[in-house]
């Protein structure tokens, strides 16, 4: 098999993850090669209007975890919650110190019980990450592929993952690594109507899968309940619109959360979300108001929020505006330990394609990007003292499917697994899906492939959890199961696993 490059490290993502997984591994000297499939500053990161949640200090690492696992219904894993609380600070700071711009003042979030998520830019967190450490990426000497997307994965004989093979401008290359870090990002785009960027296809979940590793809970799909639908797009409004005192209200103009939950907008994300959903079918459009906080504070707290809002029409430091729930983030993925090791050699994974384990059945708001920190330089750590170069032998498949299949892939994954789902609808979707169309000869067709691979994963994930926990309700089974399991699948079985069940993680 022809090789047109050869690196130590190969980061496959150009999020949060990824970029500093890149600087961790400069700084030990190792050559880094970082592909992406659109600009570096694109994807989930850049997007990101919440800010990085980290305990206040060591006397807040307890109470933190609290919050993570309360958030995550009994499906976290606590030894990973636990290692996140120890290690987000140290890394918050270091970004800081890399020149974020993080403001003073900490914000109280959904389900957070202190105030301790750090923003800057306002609702421009996500951007102010991604630019500071794209450019320290350039800078400290990151090989960096952009509009390279990654077919496949290549592997030794040994069946140890030792590169990827890339469509770039019209052509192949391939590029041996001696360790790949997927940091692709989540799958929202398997919906229609998602706050996911574009790039979010699922093309590490389906990378990692057809090399062997495996996927753990990826029927906890988190619809975040506060997004305007436009043109069907969905425009999220942050989290932090409510923790700043935004106000939710029905179509009666009654305000309704303290009914469903005693932390009334502050509770977590799922109940929120289930919430809005119940009060738009029995009264109409539900609104987030948040004009009683002043235009001039609406203005600097939330400028990327009024900005786009503005070109829809709403000015929402004036009136209040019709929110719903839609996708938003993947809690589930490609299973790893909390060295962010996938189980197959050579292949690691962090950030939203991985399912590390710190966030259950409902993610914590915030502790997404301080998650792709502390588990990008986990991986870098782990990888970097296991450098080795095999002659790639195949690749793993790729195989495609068109626009009209993926568009059916969508509208079956939304009509049949949204907040509500049943057994009958599952089954229903999981025989309705399109059948591959042959190999991939470009990216769309790929993306459409991978998006089946996921879809199928998520399908087979709902149907096999008979429970109704954090993001994930069935309604034949509207209670939680009294024993906490992961669901976790290979490429052709599907079985359960209780929490902590991975015998491999070893720090």
């Amino acid at each position: 098999m022809k090789v047109d490059a050869r690196t130590d490290v190969l980061i496959i993502g150009g999020g949060v993850a990824g970029l500093y997984a890149a600087l961790r591994a400069r700084a030990l000297g190792l050559h880094v090669t970082l592909a992406c499939k659109g600009a570096l500053t694109g994807g989930s990161t850049y997007w990101a209007q919440g800010g990085v949640a980290a305990p206040l200090g060591p006397w807040d690492e307890a109470a933190h975890a609290r919050d993570t696992l309360a958030a995550g219904r009994g499906l976290c894993e606590p030894r990973v919650v636990d290692v996140f609380v120890r290690e987000a600070q140290a890394h918050v700071d270091a970004v800081r110190a890399l020149g974020v711009p993080f403001a003073e003042d900490l914000a109280r979030e959904g389900g957070h019980g202190l105030a301790r998520v750090r923003h800057a830019f306002g609702d421009g967190t996500g951007r102010a990450v991604s630019e500071v450490l794209a450019a320290r990426a350039h800078a400290a000497g990151v090989e960096v592929l952009e509009g390279a997307f990654a077919r496949a994965l290549l592997l030794g004989a040994s069946g140890r993952v030792v590169g990827a093979e890339f469509l770039v401008g019209g052509g192949v290359r391939a590029v041996q690594a001696g360790g790949v870090l997927l940091a692709t990002g989540g799958f929202g785009r398997v919906y229609p109507v998602t706050t996911a960027p574009p790039e979010g296809t699922g093309d590490g979940v389906a990378l990692a899968a057809r090399a062997g590793a495996q996927v753990r809970d990826v029927e906890f799909v988190q619809f975040h309940p506060t997004v305007v639908v436009s043109g069907g797009e969905g425009l999220l409004v942050t989290e932090a619109a409510r923790g700043a005192g935004g106000v939710l209200r029905n179509a009666f103009g009654e305000r309704f959360m303290l009914a469903y939950d005693a932390a009334g907008e502050l509770a977590p994300r799922d109940v929120v979300a289930r919430a809005i959903a119940r009060e738009r079918a029995r009264t109409g459009d539900v609104t987030l108001d948040v004009s009683h906080l002043g235009e001039a504070a609406v203005r600097a707290r939330f400028p990327g929020v009024h900005a786009r809002l503005l070109r829809e029409g709403l000015d929402v430091s004036r009136v209040p505006v019709p929110v719903q729930p839609a996708v938003h983030y993947t809690m589930g993925g490609v299973r790893t330990d909390v060295r962010a090791f996938t189980g197959v050699p050579g292949l690691f994974a962090a950030g939203e394609v991985a399912s590390s384990g710190l966030h259950g059945a409902n993610r914590l708001a915030s502790n997404s990007l301080s998650e792709g920190l502390v588990f990008g330089a986990r991986a870098v750590a782990a990888m970097a003292g296991d450098v080795t170069f095999e002659v790639p032998a195949r690749r793993t498949d790729a195989p495609g499917l068109g626009a009209e299949g993926a568009a059916r892939v969508r509208a079956l994954v939304a009509a049949h697994a949204g907040l509500e789902r049943s057994g009958e609808a599952l089954r229903g979707a999981l025989a309705a899906l399109p059948a591959v169309e042959g190999e991939a000869g470009d990216r769309a067709a790929a993306e459409g492939g991978n998006l089946l691979e996921v879809a199928r994963f998520l399908l087979r994930g709902a149907l096999a959890r008979e429970e109704s926990r954090g993001a994930h309700v069935r309604l034949e089974f509207p209670a939680a199961d009294g024993v906490a399991r992961h669901v976790v699948q290979g490429t052709a079985r599907v079985w359960a696993e209780p929490v902590e069940g991975l015998a491999s993680a070893v720090e």
